[in-house]
């Protein structure tokens, strides 16, 4: 199965042609056409998206907690597969909490960089295989019943299940679990 590339539908969807006025003389008649302007390029970076997002909020407060901030702030460009608060309260009871710890910093931080892969990766442009993530592990993709699934180092698997939220240094797509590095 393909990623939907949601950017380009709603490009389709929301450009038109506008129709200037016509008119005439005695000898011709003139119709101006121009077309729309196209939508905006997206003005929010991916750490701000994140923040506005509800759905997020624990992956924020352990953005923040790990000191990745910045580099979500930066200039990118970013892929970033962003796990929801339903798939953070999905891991076993308390990890999240000792993640969050002063002295835990290193490994939430590799965590977090595991869900980063260099580039704007669109939907339309994963394919099935492996993408190296910023962590410097691989992930692999495929599809199963029709979803797209990613599986991380030790076997967890996570379904995309929204794509291509643009940020302007990158885009999000949104995962149902926390993906694990191998080490």
């Amino acid at each position: 199965m393909k990623f939907r590339n949601a950017a380009v539908a709603l490009a389709v969807a929301t450009a038109g042609l506008t129709l200037g006025a016509c008119s005439s003389n005695s000898a011709s008649s003139t119709t101006t056409t121009t077309m729309a302007p196209a939508p905006a390029p997206a003005s929010k970076t991916i750490a701000e998206i994140a923040s506005a997002n509800p759905d997020f909020s624990t992956l924020v407060t352990a953005v923040k907690a790990a000191g990745l901030v910045d580099t979500l702030n930066g200039t990118g460009p970013y892929t970033v597969f962003a796990p929801t608060n339903a798939a953070f309260a999905a891991l076993p009871a308390g990890t999240v909490e000792t993640l969050l710890k002063p002295e835990n910093k290193a490994t939430l931080t590799k965590i977090l960089t595991y869900h980063v892969v260099a580039g704007k990766k669109m939907a339309a442009d994963i394919m099935p295989g492996t993408l190296t993530t910023a962590q410097g592990g691989t992930i692999t993709v495929s599809t199963e019943n029709g979803k797209v699934i990613l599986t991380d180092g030790k076997g967890g698997k996570a379904t995309v299940t929204k794509t291509d939220i643009e940020a302007s240094n990158g885009v999000i797509h949104v995962i149902d679990a926390v993906l694990q590095p191998a080490s």
